[in-house]
């Protein structure tokens, strides 16, 4: 109970998180990418949500002789939500299950990233679950804060 209280205080006072008008939510991270994204899916699991993959795109990268600093996306979530957008619309599933991408930049700085849930209610058109998305909402800061902060 107390990592997850100072895991809310910080989602809420203490991480430099930035919005972009792309509906990206980016909090930065005080631990590699493996390390924030092994944080994260302990986060997710322990609420009862499902990892459904990970996408190592710098393994990727390497597969085919590129180069990629590491950039790893988590796919998760809970059908009971998810489902809730999907009988809004149907093309919600566009953009579910939810995704978080931990990437390292050109500075070694680890930067987890995610779909802001009003974004995607907005992009189609969900007005009329307003509650689901603020939980959903809640839900990803925590879990962002639990992955990120020390």
């Amino acid at each position: 109970m107390n990592r997850l209280l100072a895991a809310l205080v910080a989602a809420f006072f203490l991480l430099p998180v930035a919005w972009a008008g792309d509906g990206l939510v980016t909090v930065k991270s005080a631990f590699s990418v493996p390390v924030t994204l092994d944080r994260f899916e302990d986060a997710v699991r322990e609420k009862g949500m499902r990892v459904f993959a990970r996408v190592d795109h710098s393994k990727g990268a390497a597969g085919v002789s590129m180069q990629l600093r590491p950039t790893v996306l988590l796919i998760f979530g809970n059908p009971k939500i998810g489902t809730l957008l999907m009988q809004s619309n149907q093309n919600a599933g566009i953009d579910l299950p939810l995704k978080v991408l931990a990437r390292e930049d050109e500075n070694g700085d680890v930067w987890l990233v995610y779909n802001d849930p009003a974004y995607i209610a907005s992009r189609h058109g969900i007005t009329d679950r307003d509650p689901v998305i603020a939980k959903m909402s809640k839900a990803l800061q925590g879990f962002a804060a639990a992955a990120t902060a020390e």
